[in-house]
């Protein structure tokens, strides 16, 4: 990865409190993955930022290597990474999801 795309990653993490690195938007995902994500997201009412990966090949490739984790979608919550979707499933189901967006303002409806 480039040190400006690195770069541009590490700022979007830093100025988001959570983010979403994912393939498509909200509001249309483009895989069931990502899709899976923005449905927890919305449950929590939280509000959060995303990337469509497949708008920047760099930073599509250069999340991975940021994050040391090889597929789509990436949460990351307050300049930390979470995990895909999966993580995110079982981190909802324990209630842990929703203790790690303690302090995230709510979304505006």
């Amino acid at each position: 990865m480039t040190e400006p795309t690195h770069d541009r990653i590490a700022k979007l993490v830093a100025d988001n409190p959570v983010l979403l690195f994912m393939k498509g938007t909200p509001l249309f995902p483009q895989c069931g993955f990502s899709s899976r994500a923005i449905a927890m997201l919305d449950r929590l009412g939280v509000e959060y930022e995303t990337v469509d990966v497949l708008q920047d090949m760099e930073v599509r490739q250069g999340i991975k290597e940021f994050s040391d984790w090889p597929t789509i979608p990436q949460l990351y919550v307050k300049g930390e990474f979470v995990g895909g979707s999966d993580i995110m499933m079982e981190m909802w189901e324990a209630g842990e999801l929703h203790t790690l967006m303690t302090g995230i303002p709510a979304r505006a409806e």
